[in-house]
């Protein structure tokens, strides 16, 4: 057991070492309130918390926040997951610098399907602004618009030596020349995917969202919201030279978007550094959608026996197709909103844009059986059909319906969801998508309009990735297949914040399996009530 006190703002890494799959490993978070305000909840992002939604943490979801004077104890059951995860606050936008690292290694007497590395490193990129972002995110709902951009990018909280603010603080990396390094990569930027890098040094791809994968060779990543990508680095280059490694953002939008890049800086410690400035990466244009998607699409899980068994659903019970899309609403009387001619901007899965209750939690009134805080009728497919991706789409499609839905589960059914992206109010977007309680495979994905004859033709169902994020392109589709064997209400939502602040959320309830150990467990004596 590893137990860790987590302040109320700060950013760790922690550890521990998974046992065996049946038992798993059990982290308490103690998480204290302070006698003023209440104490945002901070979820494992990735774990899967078999029976035990009580501390998965999304606001309102699962629980009410931690009241003033209050404290809680967050138990983390890991699972199957090996690798690098991360924590985070998941209450309006705090996530921004409440977070952290959560590596999880191999249980005793196996290891890495690699050979050892020489030591390993997390890399946390993240976004920064001058202002205070509560109040970045108190504006932003008040405006009915897009938020204000961040100011800059960073590596490791620093935002690096293109900056004019940071560079004595830059993050610097120091390794031996020869040796190979295990990097963990993890995305906690509240809005965009990005493109990552190091100047003149190949990086081996071994494993995503805490799943290894095929070891394939690149020499960049994409990496969306929320997600974590395991590299190996081997020292191979000039050890008289420094090397950035180099992050910018990825946007397919018009949207203004942060373009500076965050660097730090790649250290040979052996060796006394030339006079001649650091070698920069290559990072592609801000609008490469085929280097993002290029990248996503050579991920393959690694499926070998010890390390990463494959066991794909092939016979479905329940088909999904999940339109995402970036809608309006009219603007409320005396208002002045900054969306389109006016509107306030909004966001829908199926054209419902997602209602978070205030009184109570999803979870507390679902076990409860508490009436009138959802309903459980989330649409499967869309109400209208429509070319989704067409340049011109009908202005109605432009209003969404404003609800909390959830759709719920059998308990070990098998579910495919295909997430279709949409250009209403000509805002197509890539989504990354992310699901609490489970990993799914990503079976297939592509560009335009899905084809229910023709694309599953082409699904992977040998060797897809596993994984808890995935980014559906811009104006293109994803399919996703995972079996519904963990009882409880699980959040699923974009990870790009400004889209599930304006809707693009909704939730599963599965139910409970026949035998006590397929049924949720008690929830918690100090659970915060509403």
């Amino acid at each position: 057991m590893l137990e860790r006190e987590i302040p109320s703002s700060s950013t760790f890494i922690t550890k521990a070492t998974r046992t065996l799959q049946s038992t798993g490993i059990y982290i308490y978070i103690y998480i204290y309130s302070s006698s003023t305000a209440w104490t945002i909840p901070k979820p494992m992002h990735g774990v899967k918390q078999p029976r035990n939604p009580w501390s998965d943490g999304p606001e309102y979801i699962t629980q009410c926040p931690i009241q003033p004077g209050a404290k809680f104890s967050q138990k983390i059951i890991l699972s199957t997951e090996e690798g690098t995860l991360w924590w985070h606050a998941h209450s309006e936008w705090d996530r921004a610098t409440v977070c952290g690292a959560l590596v999880i290694y191999p249980k005793k007497g196996t290891n890495y399907p690699f050979s050892k590395p020489h030591a390993e490193f997390p890399l946390i990129l993240g976004e920064w602004w001058k202002e205070d972002i509560e109040e970045l995110y108190t504006e932003f709902l008040k405006s009915g618009g897009d938020p204000n951009i961040s100011d800059a990018l960073t590596i490791n909280g620093q935002p690096g030596d293109l900056y004019p603010c940071s560079k004595p603080d830059t993050f610097k990396l120091m390794v031996e020349h020869s040796k190979t390094y295990l990097l963990r990569l993890i995305n906690s930027g509240l809005q965009d995917i990005l493109f990552f890098s190091i100047a003149n040094h190949s990086l081996t791809i071994v494993g995503s969202d805490a799943s290894y994968t095929k070891p394939f060779v690149t020499n960049y990543i994409a990496i969306s919201p929320g997600q974590t990508i395991d590299f190996l680095l081997t020292a191979d280059q000039d050890p008289h030279h420094h090397y950035y490694m180099g992050a910018k953002v990825y946007t397919a939008t018009s949207n203004p978007f942060d373009n500076t890049t965050t660097t730090a800086l790649l250290h040979y410690g052996d060796f006394t550094p030339s006079n001649s400035p650091p070698f920069s990466p290559y990072l592609a244009p801000y609008n490469d959608t085929n280097s993002s998607v290029s990248f996503t699409g050579r991920l393959r899980s690694l499926a070998d026996k010890i390390h990463s068994v494959v066991d794909v659903p092939l016979n479905i019970n329940d088909r999904l197709f999940f339109t995402l899309s970036i809608n309006t609403f009219p603007c409320r009387q005396n208002d002045s909103c900054q969306g389109p001619n006016g509107s306030r901007l909004a966001a829908s899965v199926n054209n419902v844009s997602f209602v978070t209750p205030t009184v109570n939690s999803i979870l507390q009134a679902y076990y409860y059986h508490a009436n009138g805080v959802f309903g459980d009728r989330f649409p499967d497919f869309p109400e209208t059909l429509f070319d989704f991706t067409a340049t011109d789409l009908p202005l109605y499609l432009e209003t969404p319906k404003s609800r909390t839905e959830v759709k719920v589960l059998e308990y070990n059914s098998t579910v495919e969801i295909v997430f279709q992206g949409t250009n209403v109010t000509a805002g197509a977007a890539d989504h990354p998508m992310h699901l609490h309680g489970f990993s799914f495979y990503v079976v297939g994905w592509g560009f335009g309009n899905f084809d229910k004859d023709k694309d599953p033709l082409n699904y992977n169902l040998v060797d897809p990735p596993l994984q808890n994020t995935i980014a559906v392109p811009v104006n293109g589709w994803t399919t996703v297949r995972f079996k519904a064997d963990n009882p409880g209400v699980w959040f699923m939502h974009c990870h790009v914040d400004r889209h599930m602040s304006w809707g693009m959320t909704m939730a599963f309830i599965v139910k409970n399996g026949k035998f006590p150990n397929a049924q949720i467990l008690p929830p918690p004596p100090d659970m915060p009530p509403c």
